[in-house]
């Protein structure tokens, strides 16, 4: 999993409550596990004036131009700002994996549903709470300043570049260690690979017929 220590980038304001996972990555595109692949159907029934299906050509699909990751003022966007109970609905892990594929590493939102909270961490994505106002401030900051960018700095909890100064932010430290060290469960596990060997040895020879071809 790559790490996450620190991140510059643009702000896209995605201004609406309850964005379902269904929405950040639509039902016919659930086939592959691939953690690739997702990114140009993120938000795909916001984003096109069609009907996505998977391994469509997306360069020829109808753009819908009033949706903001369509806009060139948030291209390249890596941090989106979000409203209450952000990735609600089903449990999809492709859900993140369409973020991530996308280019977005963190999103800033009031609240999250609590499964695709968790789903983030799991793949290195910064999912960051904030107070209702502070939400409302940095959108009218985004709304207001073509190339809005900020910094967030996991390291030392803080979001930088917002007008007003920076704004403090809490996470889990167990959380925060892993997405510092690019730490998934598999990463974790293998972090053990010297004891879980000298277990396996010592197993083998307490019970020698347990390992017999």
């Amino acid at each position: 999993m790559q790490a996450f220590t620190q991140l510059t980038g643009i702000v896209a304001p995605l201004d609406r409550a309850n964005v379902d996972t269904d929405m950040i990555i639509p039902k016919q595109f659930l086939k592959s596990i691939k953690r690739s692949g997702f990114g140009p159907n993120l938000f795909d029934e916001l984003r096109y004036l069609d009907e996505g299906q998977p391994d469509a050509d997306n360069s020829q699909r109808p753009l819908n131009m009033d949706f903001i990751l369509n806009h060139q003022r948030y291209a390249g966007t890596s941090i989106l700002l979000a409203r209450d109970n952000f990735g609600c609905g089903s449990s999809r892990e492709h859900a993140p994996w369409a973020l991530m594929d996308y280019g977005i590493r963190c999103v800033i939102a009031p609240s999250f549903a609590d499964i695709f909270y968790n789903n983030c961490f799991k793949n290195g994505i910064l999912p960051i709470t904030l107070l209702d106002e502070q939400v409302d401030a940095l959108f009218e900051q985004t709304f207001a300043n073509t190339g809005f960018a900020l910094t967030i700095d996991l390291e030392a909890g803080l979001i930088k570049g917002a007008q007003g100064g920076e704004i403090a932010f809490s996470i889990d430290a167990f959380r925060r260690h892993c997405l510092l060290h690019g730490l998934d469960d598999i990463g974790l596990t293998l972090e053990q690979a010297s004891f879980i060997k000298r277990y396996e040895e010592k197993r083998k020879a307490q019970a020698p017929w347990l390992f017999a071809d």
